[in-house]
């Protein structure tokens, strides 16, 4: 999957560098701002207590 995403990048090795890293970067952005914030509603674990 890497493989065909850096294949699939225009220009020469010098710039699909940076330009993965950048989309590697603009993903991880978006599931920390968005995606996981919407999911938490939905998950069972909000209200944990520790307990003797």
């Amino acid at each position: 999957m890497y493989s065909w995403i850096f294949r699939h990048l225009p220009g020469p090795r010098q710039v699909r560098i940076p330009l993965a890293v950048l989309l590697a970067l603009a993903v991880v952005a978006i599931l920390l701002f968005l995606v996981f914030p919407l999911v938490e509603s939905y998950l069972p674990a909000t209200s944990v207590t520790v307990g003797d």
